[in-house]
């Protein structure tokens, strides 16, 4: 019997990660859970048993099937804890339209919790304070309705000011996001340099996010990263043979 309930908890939480993503791979589950693939194909089997409609994508993954609702997961105090803390984090983020979309996030969250829980999770609200490092914040509103352009692949008109307060007009493709200490900044596919650029968001005069859609890029982040690493040593190269 001790040993059934570590098996119970790992297939509670295997119910929580397939309903985090659209696929999970096995080894995916496997690497989370410390435990081998094969100890996940019968995990998957008596998920299967129990009821639950997974969907196998030979050589892919799994996923839940769609319309297939499970209960309301209980949140454990550690974890309450840590939505408090990263809510106070956020706060102190350099973009609105994030901020106020993740407290819009957590409220509801708070809103299907136990009662004792929604009062511990008050006290340490007020018990924490994040200090910001800048003066500066909230110096864009623009995230969230660049990852909803992002995930949709819907072209993206903006007015520009470069660091050297050169105005442009452009229409790009948004393909990734990242953020430093202070700012947002955008990667895309500009239509008028015909290459990939990074616009930091605070310098983003005017946006609209049209109706024309764009084909994915057949580019990952982590290659594109590489790809900018490359160029950056090549210069460096360059200039020592100079």
């Amino acid at each position: 019997m001790s040993e059934s309930i570590p098996r119970l908890n790992r297939l509670s939480a295997i119910l929580v990660q397939l309903q985090s993503k659209r696929l999970v791979t096995a080894s995916e589950i496997a690497a989370k859970h410390n435990v081998s693939v094969r100890t996940v194909y019968r995990d998957i089997r008596a998920l299967e048993d129990s009821g639950v409609p997974i969907v196998t994508e030979e050589g892919k993954g799994y996923s839940i099937m769609e319309g297939y609702s499970l209960p309301p997961i209980m949140f454990s105090q550690e974890e309450a804890n840590a939505l408090i803390t990263v809510e106070q984090l956020i706060g102190q983020n350099s973009d609105s339209s994030l901020v106020q979309q993740y407290c819009s996030a957590v409220e509801k969250l708070k809103a299907v919790m136990r009662f004792s829980q929604r009062e511990k999770m008050e006290l340490l609200c007020d018990r924490i304070q994040v200090r910001p490092n800048s003066t500066e914040r909230n110096s864009s509103d623009l995230l969230v309705r660049l990852q909803s352009a992002m995930v949709n692949y819907q072209v993206v008109e903006i007015a520009y000011l470069s660091l050297d307060n050169k105005r442009t007009e452009r229409e790009i493709e948004p393909f990734a996001l990242y953020t430093t200490q202070e700012n947002w900044i955008l990667i895309a596919f500009c239509r008028l340099r015909s290459e990939f650029r990074a616009f930091r968001l605070d310098r983003i005069e005017r946006m609209h996010v049209s109706l024309k859609c764009f084909e994915p890029h057949d580019l990952t982040l982590q290659e594109y990263i590489e790809s900018c690493r490359q160029k950056y040593r090549n210069s460096v190269e360059e200039a020592k043979n100079e």
